[in-house]
């Protein structure tokens, strides 16, 4: 049973890099090494994600599919390749990206994709918790 963190960090997280790695290569005209040293991450995996060996491709079109995760995302990208720098906004708007993704349980879409059978006990739990976090 993998929790939210694992799914953010295992299938998320590079989804949403290969998303934003096009766009600052494609869109903003970016070279692959400038876009690494804004992700932290290699100028390897940001090819990677750009050819779509790296990250999810089903599971990023479908994040493409939510017009509020385009439109985050949108954000994110404009800010890294304005300022090109990583802000304390960038992070800002990272974590409300993600907290998007969980509160509105996108998340939960993600994981039954990748875990078929979650037990349903454990399943309703999450999504309470994740509900309330909502409230919080």
């Amino acid at each position: 049973m993998l929790l939210p963190s694992e799914i953010e960090s295992r299938s998320l997280i590079p989804a949403i890099r290969a998303i934003i790695s096009r766009r600052l290569v494609n869109e903003y005209n970016m070279k692959e090494e400038d876009v690494a040293k804004l992700l932290g991450i290699t100028q390897a995996a940001v090819s990677n994600y750009i050819r779509g060996t790296r990250g999810d491709a089903e599971l990023a079109k479908r994040l493409m599919s939510e017009p509020t995760v385009v439109r985050r995302i949108d954000e994110i990208s404009n800010e890294l390749a304005t300022n090109r720098a990583f802000m304390p906004s960038t992070m800002a708007k990272y974590i409300g990206l993600l907290n998007y993704i969980r509160h509105s349980l996108l998340i939960c879409d993600i994981h039954h994709a990748i875990e078929k059978s979650i037990d349903k006990d454990i399943c309703k739990a999450c999504e309470d918790t994740l509900r309330e976090g909502l409230r919080a």
